[in-house]
């Protein structure tokens, strides 16, 4: 085929729509033959069968007679079959007793797609197999370069699809992910509480949770939480430890057993280089503000006395989940007085970068939480989050998931 003629067959390859793989391989062997003018006189398209380890024909199209639609190629009893592997296309006396009676004598094949293993040897996914009565290099030129574009073309259809695949699933995980965070606003009892998570991509690590706890709901567990890393990975580590916090509050373990079993399992169910940190706390309808809290390697929160403005951090009370089996978590307290702040958050906050390298640092969320102490937790969290974003740059390689719940004592 003259290479005029060829690229407009490439062209008019790439620019029709195909239900499928082999739609697409029958169309090309159509187009090969009414571009030869005849001098083709039979077309045929096989798959690879690596279960029963043959080839099947999947289409014909020929003047001479017909193949059985169910014929087999055998690999084992095919030896020319690895030669196109090698040589990808090949030029053939017909050595097939059955193949030869159907007055296919002389034939030209070439390799598409993938290579696939049988018994420690590779075949192409599919042949395309032409015969004629004048078979000559420059039909094999042609074959060559078609089975070259077609195998790019099946590629890019498999890339296509898969990425919509894959796309289609981080939808779904991200709807799954929003869907078991809490409502950002709670009010409960004499608090005020309010919590947003800004992942770093699509998916992300962090996650808070608020639980109410008991029968009476007299109990209300706040949980932030951070698993290592970022994206789909760090996202079902932080779904999954979401769930079992939970479950162990349904059943209303106390805090420092808690933190205890959700280590082990951590520990258990992720691989060695996976961790999380978790800050658990919990607030009552008690009269005197009692706040009991774990860290388990999280970030201090910042603790902020209305009256006063001293700043207290409450600082980890064991390590972080993950490495450690068998580690032990002590509880801590606090007591609220009317006014008092407590700015839970992840290193996505404080580790923000700027263009000169410098982090946002705790010291600067300090000075943000300050000024704007006297509002409520609503208008806090946005004041940082905002602060944090003008002073970052998003192409900073130090992003990471930011995540800021506020409880703040209102009565």
């Amino acid at each position: 085929m003259e290479q005029k003629k060829l690229y407009r067959t490439l062209e008019t390859i790439e620019t029709q729509h195909y239900n499928n793989e082999v739609e697409m391989l029958q169309n090309v062997i159509k187009l090969i033959i009414n571009n030869e003018n005849n001098a083709i006189i039979g077309g045929r398209v096989w798959r690879l069968d690596t279960v029963n380890k043959c080839y099947r024909l999947l289409f014909q199209t020929d003047n001479v007679t017909r193949i059985d639609d169910d014929f087999q190629l055998f690999v084992e009893e095919n030896e020319i079959l690895k030669e196109v592997t090698e040589k990808r296309t090949i030029l053939s006396e017909e050595t097939n007793e059955k193949l030869r009676e159907k007055g296919i004598n002389k034939f030209l094949a070439t390799g598409i797609g993938d290579k696939l293993k049988i018994n420690g040897s590779k075949y192409y996914e599919y042949l395309l197999a032409v015969n004629s009565e004048n078979i000559d290099d420059s039909l094999r030129y042609t074959l060559n370069i078609v089975a070259t574009f077609l195998t790019s073309s099946l590629h890019s259809r498999k890339s296509t699809a898969h990425r919509k695949n894959l796309i289609d699933d981080i939808d779904k995980a991200k709807q799954l992910q929003k869907s078991i965070l809490p409502e950002h606003q709670l009010n409960f009892h004499n608090y005020e509480i309010f919590g947003v998570a800004l992942p770093a991509e699509t998916l992300g690590g962090d996650y808070f949770d608020y639980l109410r706890i008991g029968e009476d709901e007299s109990r209300l567990g706040i949980v932030v939480g951070d698993a290592a890393s970022k994206g789909l990975s760090a996202a079902a580590e932080a779904m999954y430890i979401s769930g079992a916090v939970r479950m162990a509050c349904n059943f209303q373990i106390k805090i420092s057993p808690m933190m205890y079993k959700l280590n082990n399992l951590v520990n258990k169910i992720f691989s060695d280089d996976r961790f999380t940190t978790l800050f658990y706390g919990e607030i009552s309808n008690d009269s005197r503000g009692l706040f009991l809290f774990a860290n388990g390697g999280h970030n201090p929160p910042l603790f902020v006395r209305s009256k006063t403005k001293e700043i207290q951090y409450l600082d980890t009370t064991g390590p972080l989940l993950g490495p450690a089996p068998n580690s032990a978590y002590e509880t801590d307290s606090i007591n609220f007085r009317k006014g008092d702040t407590l700015v839970i958050f992840s290193d996505g906050i404080v580790e923000s970068a700027n263009n000169n390298f410098e982090f946002y640092g705790e010291k600067r969320l300090e000075e943000v939480t300050l000024k704007n102490i006297d509002k409520t937790p609503k208008e806090i969290v946005y004041a940082i989050m905002d602060d944090v974003i003008k002073f970052s740059t998003d192409d900073s390689k130090y992003q990471d998931d930011k995540t800021i719940v506020i409880i703040k004592k209102v009565k």
